[in-house]
């Protein structure tokens, strides 16, 4: 397992990661999975014996209880990993429950605390952007709960380019702690953040997590040309996230699907490895349902994509250059090189 930087911090994390979406079975998180304690400390020793060290919840997960059981199935290696949890959406009714406000940061890593069964959380992460309530007063909140040692390092998730911007541009002039990652969607499928988020992030040293790298398993190799829905699958009750053309879809895993078999991989280890490749990524956030879901995501990060398999890869994704981004790139390249994988 490789381990990078987050961002500009000194905090190394493993190449993948895993997210814990599917801890709890709890409400609609329910299609994605019903993972309790014994088989989430199951799949956490598999992690940790592969090199992974990072575990990412969030307080909105199953309710609180992907928290929760994380926490207990953690027990004593708690100490041996970084812990990454999330806070915005809202678990119960009433006002100041939801959002960024100094009030619902507070409480909400309060809350997160108890339910982890720990005493600091390792990032703490804004889990979307909250237009109601001033950057200022959401970062001094964030700022104040590392202060105290209950938060190491303070992340974004689900900005646009300009907010994250924003927000760094207060904390570097407050002299506050400042986002050292995004956590946004990114997949073959799922490029837009090439445009902004990733150029931001670069500029800035704000590391990226990847989440949905195999975008709801569109990508894992169940949906193939011609080929019958699987019987398991979240989206048998889930929307597909995003807007996926079917025709590109089916180009991009008729090409996973050559590059795997050449390789004797699956085509979500292909999947996977592409993102790892890209600039600034430097972690992708794996879940899963069971071991051999697990085992097979976690192989991504045994072997690596040529340049030339990469290439082909973004060739067949490639999505159009929204305004001013191919006016750059048409009129003023010389002067805006695009970004290449650097790993």
């Amino acid at each position: 397992m490789e381990y990078r930087f987050l961002g500009g911090s000194g905090l190394e994390v493993s190449t993948l990661s895993f997210g814990t979406m599917t801890l709890g079975g709890e409400g609609r998180f329910a299609a994605m999975g019903n993972v309790q304690v014994d088989e989430a400390r199951c799949l956490i020793e598999i992690c940790i014996d592969a090199g992974v060290n990072l575990f990412d919840t969030a307080d909105i997960y199953s309710l609180g209880k992907s928290e929760e059981v994380l926490g207990q199935a953690l027990g004593t290696r708690r100490k041996d990993i970084v812990l990454g949890t999330k806070a915005f959406v809202r678990l119960e009714p009433g006002t100041n429950k939801a959002g960024l406000s100094r009030r619902h940061i507070i409480e909400a890593c309060e809350a997160s605390l108890r339910r982890l069964g720990t005493d600091y959380i390792d990032l703490y992460q804004a889990h979307n952007f909250d237009s109601l309530t001033p950057l200022e007063e959401t970062l001094r909140a964030f700022d104040d709960l590392v202060r105290s040692g209950k938060v190491r390092y303070i992340g974004c998730s689900n900005h646009s380019g300009w907010h994250l911007m924003k927000a760094l541009a207060i904390s570097d002039r407050l002299g506050i702690s400042r986002y050292i990652s995004q956590q946004i969607n990114y997949s073959l499928l799922a490029r837009d953040a090439e445009h902004e988020l990733v150029p931001v992030g670069l500029d800035q040293q704000v590391g990226i997590m990847a989440w949905s790298p195999l975008q709801a398993g569109l990508l894992s190799g169940k949906f193939r040309r011609g080929g019958e829905r699987p019987s398991e699958s979240r989206l048998n009750t889930l929307e597909v996230p995003g807007n996926v053309d079917p025709e590109s879809l089916n180009r991009i895993t008729d090409a996973l699907a050559e590059i795997a078999e050449k390789r004797g991989v699956s085509m979500a280890q292909v999947a996977l490895n592409w993102v790892t490749r890209k600039p600034r990524v430097d972690t992708v956030v794996i879940g899963a349902r069971n071991e051999r879901q697990l085992r097979d995501n976690l192989a991504a990060a045994t072997w690596t994509l040529s340049d030339a398999e990469v290439e082909r890869l973004d060739e067949i994704s490639a999505i159009p250059l929204p305004y001013p981004r191919w006016h750059q790139q048409k009129f003023a390249s010389e002067r805006n090189p695009p970004a290449k994988h650097v790993r």
